[in-house]
């Protein structure tokens, strides 16, 4: 019976300090989470409170490793060197916590809306109104009191995002790209959009028409991350 007993004590033993080392463990994970929020705060122009989760488990071997395993991050906005974002989506392994901070491999996924791609686009000398349509980024104007359209594919090529004219209509009429006046059709085609201010190693390497805008993605190997101040 005493045997018993002894072994009985030690199981829940063994129970409680499991217990107490998993909820250390979730409480240091928390606090790991809050800073990274903190930092992303501090080191971009983020709209909102920004979204961080460390995934993995045990938590402290991986700080003890000085790298984390997977972390996701979110914000409802961010800015790049001037260009509006929203929806962003970070996806990064191997994030390094010690200096010079490493990501071994990092995604990032976010939405330009029509209106920043308007003030990218005015910048260039082109005043257009953007709107989404069917997959396609639909420019519209006005020529001679005439409605002008414009389809506009975007696409990405060697990291630089750029846009296709794909048809043009004025009024009720439908234009031949061929036929437009002074190689318009040509000076419309792979029209580079600008999009700066991403972290050293990632580029862009997608762009998509949706609903909300242009979703852009990019990758990266080996991205250096700013110092925190």
């Amino acid at each position: 019976m005493g045997a018993r007993r002894a072994v009985v004590g030690t199981v829940v033993t063994l129970v409680v300090v499991g217990a107490g080392a998993v909820v250390a463990d979730r409480v240091a994970l928390g606090v790991a989470e809050d800073r990274a929020r903190e930092v992303v705060t501090e080191q971009l122009a983020v709209t909102g409170e920004p979204d961080v989760a460390i995934h993995g488990f045990p938590f402290l071997t991986q700080l003890l490793a000085r790298e984390l395993d997977d972390v996701d991050a979110a914000a409802d906005g961010l800015t790049l060197e001037g260009v509006d974002a929203t929806d962003v989506r970070v996806t990064a392994q191997g994030v390094g916590l010690t200096a010079p901070h490493t990501v071994r491999s990092a995604t990032l996924a976010a939405t330009l809306p029509p209106e920043s791609l308007e003030r990218v686009l005015a910048d260039r000398g082109l005043a257009v109104d953007l709107t989404v349509d069917a997959g396609v980024l639909r420019a519209g104007g006005d020529v001679l009191g005439l409605a002008l359209s414009a389809g506009l594919v975007p696409r990405v090529e060697d990291g630089v995002l750029l846009v296709d004219l794909t048809d043009v209509a004025l009024g009720e009429r439908t234009l031949d790209l061929d036929d437009l006046p002074g190689g318009l059709g040509d000076r419309l085609t792979g029209l580079e959009v600008p999009v700066e201010g991403l972290p050293e190693g990632i580029v862009l390497t997608g762009a998509t028409v949706v609903p909300g805008g242009v979703r852009v993605t990019a990758e990266g190997a080996d991205v250096v991350l700013p110092e925190a101040p």
